[in-house]
């Protein structure tokens, strides 16, 4: 049986290899089940059982990743980029940026591929004010991570979806790994992903564009789905490591995740 999971991993690898490299075409499914040699349905399935996603939504998060390094290494345009990325339209693509990502395309270059601190109090949902839901219910835990990971500050929030993108309905900066708390979580099915971006050299999150290219030179933990009601309180631990490839991208753009700026913002907000 573990040969035969490992065989499976392989090919979603195989394939999600095939999306990195050829994100900017017209890819359908059967182009990505050929890939990984099985029937379209059979592949559909294992893919999503795999990775969380359907292949089509993994593809699209790759594009968008794809867009943020393009934006913050280049100086294209943003149609140029919206076209290499494999949209038709600058219009939905801007549109579909700025929903996953936060921002805007141009406001994202001109941020360094960051967002403003301003837009991610502690503990509270980002891009404006607080939605207060009286549901006094909770979710906490312990983050830690991995002997591979030397981590520095870490966000952490909870998400619709597996996919760490769009405003988060609740989250938090800490400055290391240990207990977070998130407090007035609505009620739903949420993910809890905590992410810790990881320099190059000089340690965590050092380095220009370090928080700006998806899930490269990021370490990431996940826990979910978890589902609130009024009143509840819901343990989520989560163990940060490398992102590997079956990971999908992080495409919110985190605020400076370096330590003395983490420091210097929560001290202000305290």
């Amino acid at each position: 049986m573990q040969a035969v999971e490992q065989a499976v991993e392989r090919a979603v690898e195989h394939v999600i290899e095939a999306i990195h490299e050829n994100y900017g075409e017209e890819l359908c499914i059967d182009d990505l089940a050929r890939t990984a040699r099985y029937s379209k349905f059979h592949f559909t399935r294992i893919f999503q059982r795999t990775t969380g996603l359907t292949p089509g939504r993994f593809l699209s998060a790759v594009r968008l990743q794809k867009a943020k390094q393009l934006l913050t290494s280049t100086s294209l345009t943003v149609t140029d980029i919206s076209h290499m990325v494999g949209y038709t339209s600058v219009g939905t693509f801007s549109s579909r940026f700025a929903y996953s990502v936060g921002v805007p395309p141009r406001t994202y270059r001109r941020l360094g591929g960051r967002r403003p601190w301003r837009s991610f109090p502690n503990g509270r949902s980002g891009g404006g004010p607080r939605v207060v839901t009286h549901s006094r219910s909770t979710v906490r835990g312990t983050i830690s991570c991995t002997d591979t990971v030397c981590a520095g500050p870490v966000f952490v929030g909870l998400f619709p979806g597996r996919i760490p993108q769009g405003e988060p309905v609740r989250c938090a900066v800490l400055p290391r790994t240990g207990p977070y708390v998130l407090d007035d979580v609505p009620p739903g099915t949420w993910y809890a992903v905590a992410c810790c971006p990881q320099g190059r050299s000089g340690g965590p999150g050092t380095g220009p564009g370090a928080a700006a290219d998806g899930c490269e030179g990021m370490a990431i933990g996940y826990h979910g789905p978890i589902t609130m009601h009024s009143g509840v309180v819901r343990i989520a631990d989560l163990k940060i490591r490398p992102a590997c490839p079956l990971d999908p991208p992080v495409l919110l753009a985190l605020p400076d995740m370096r330590a003395d700026m983490v420091v210097a913002n929560l001290e202000a907000v305290a």
